[in-house]
């Protein structure tokens, strides 16, 4: 099995549940947020779903520059329009993962801003990292808000108090 192999199969096993998610964020309520210093819940919905575009920036080039490529932060409107942008990012990636081989798998990534650089792992820490450790990070925070709100926050690994596997 190669490297590719086995971020397929763990990007189509945790899409599937973070598409769980997702379909739960009430975007009626999209600017609410628990804290002045956190996240809307629609800007936090429309990060996860925007996250997977992260392996196809890491797979198809050596570096990112934030100074030269910014971030621009958007709120989906509705969830066919969150769905539509997961959607979309997962093919992207998929794709992209299935054209990698190895080798690319171990070149360098570099992420800066202008001259100050973020990091310069090799691009299977990358994808790791600041695909897949930040899709997973975001999304339990997106079960902190959606408990917060009272909503039901589907099983994920295991049952919840609101779902039983």
């Amino acid at each position: 099995m190669g490297i590719r192999d086995s971020f397929i199969a763990e990007l189509k096993q945790e899409s599937a549940l973070t598409k769980k998610i997702l379909e739960r964020v009430p975007l009626e309520h999209r600017d609410w947020q628990p804290h002045s210093k956190s996240m809307s819940i629609g800007r936090l919905a429309t990060h996860i779903a925007e996250i997977p575009h992260w392996i196809k920036e890491i797979l198809s080039a050596d570096e990112y520059d934030f100074a030269t490529k910014p971030f621009k932060l958007h709120v989906a409107s509705s969830q066919d329009e969150l769905m539509t942008i997961f959607s979309a990012n997962i093919d992207n990636a998929l794709a992209e993962l299935l054209r990698a081989d190895d080798e690319a798998f171990k070149k360098r990534w570099t992420i800066k801003r202008g001259t100050q650089v973020i990091m310069s792992p090799v691009k299977e820490v990358a994808i790791r990292g600041w695909a897949y450790s930040h899709l997973y990070h975001h999304r339990g925070q997106l079960t902190v808000f959606l408990r917060l709100l009272d909503l039901p926050v589907p099983g994920m690994y295991g049952p919840t108090a609101d779902e039983r596997l």
